[in-house]
């Protein structure tokens, strides 16, 4: 049943993008990346697919997922407001403060409809999973929330939002693995996808990144304690804070470590 456990995800990734790679490859899909070609934008199209169906096998098997049905609806509502916001957003329209900002006016934007579809959705996660206190009711809110928006927010160049994904991810692994083979399921995932991003063949758009960031975010609250949370949230928004008023491309790019795993894996990138 080992086996099984990692090779259903595995196959179910490799037909799902066969299946959807196909219908994306349209002009509606089409966006420039940051060489300026034209590439499926919404290529994160498979994550929740893929993760549905190995959910489903799994099941048939007698394996059943903590929170499954809770994790499911939450990923699906999240990846399809990142699809609209990649095949509709307006692009002159940058970051959270400015989505907020015409929120606030009157005039909403796909990217303020992804941000309260984010807020909402990690409001129902955080009433659903743990406790119900209300002050770790918001922390755990807006861990959800900021963590989806920060995956959002580095999925500038292809394979960087996964390799982000990968490494704290890793990290919950091996701090609550036993709450958390929901994540295993995504990881497994993500690693059949990362080549063809790494490519520049797809972008994962928000329609993926939302939901490696939710997942995340999930994580979170599954896994620490009210201490730990807090120090994961004043985190998240010194990030937010930081991504507002300076570029984290800039800084990848001046830094040598960095700036080395960040290109680690992109030599065949168009």
């Amino acid at each position: 049943m080992f086996w099984a456990k990692i090779l259903i995800p595995l196959i179910m990734t490799v037909i799902t993008k066969k299946l959807f790679y196909s219908i994306i490859n349209k002009p509606l899909c089409l966006k420039e990346n940051y060489k300026k070609v034209m590439i499926p934008v919404c290529g994160g199209i498979v994550f929740v697919p893929a993760l549905f169906v190995s959910i489903v096998i799994l099941n048939l098997f007698g394996v059943r997922i903590e929170y499954q049905e809770i994790i499911l609806l939450s990923l699906s509502l999240i990846s399809f407001v990142g699809f609209i916001d990649d095949v509709l957003g307006d692009r002159s329209v940058r970051g959270l403060k400015g989505h907020i900002t015409m929120l606030l006016k009157g005039k909403p934007t796909t990217g303020s409809l992804k941000a309260l579809s984010g807020v909402l959705i990690a409001f129902f996660i955080s009433f659903n999973v743990g406790k119900n206190n209300i002050e770790e009711l918001i922390i755990n809110t807006l861990i959800i929330a900021l963590f989806t928006n920060f995956l959002n927010l580095v999925d500038l160049r292809p394979g960087r939002c996964g390799k982000i994904f990968l490494a704290i991810s890793l990290i919950f692994l091996i701090i609550g693995k036993a709450h958390l083979y929901f994540l295993i399921l995504l990881t497994l995932i993500l690693l059949v996808y990362l080549p063809e991003d790494l490519k520049s063949n797809v972008m994962m758009g928000d329609t993926g990144s939302n939901v490696l960031g939710m997942s995340l975010g999930i994580s979170s609250i599954l896994i620490f304690d009210l201490y730990n949370k807090l120090i994961i949230l004043a985190l998240l928004i010194l990030l937010h804070i930081f991504t507002e008023k300076y570029s984290l491309t800039a800084l990848i790019e001046k830094n040598k470590f960095l700036n080395y795993l960040d290109m680690l894996g992109r030599k065949g990138e168009r």
